[in-house]
């Protein structure tokens, strides 16, 4: 059946702060989501997403 597969999901942290980051990174940060240290967003695991985490992995910290 086309319902039955399951959607991963991948929890987002901010652990450090975008000051100091390029104008990219910030908008990055933004589109995830995350805004200020400790926030916590949950996205479906997708290319895209895994793009942006990609480009941000120093400021962010990720479980599935």
């Amino acid at each position: 059946m086309k319902g039955d597969c399951k959607m991963v999901i991948i929890k987002i942290k901010q652990t450090s702060s975008h000051i100091g980051c390029s104008k990219k990174q910030k908008r990055t940060l933004n589109s995830l989501g995350l805004k200020k240290i400790g926030n916590k967003v949950e996205h479906n695991d997708n290319p895209v997403i895994r793009g942006m985490i990609k480009k941000v992995k120093h400021l962010i910290s990720v479980e599935k």
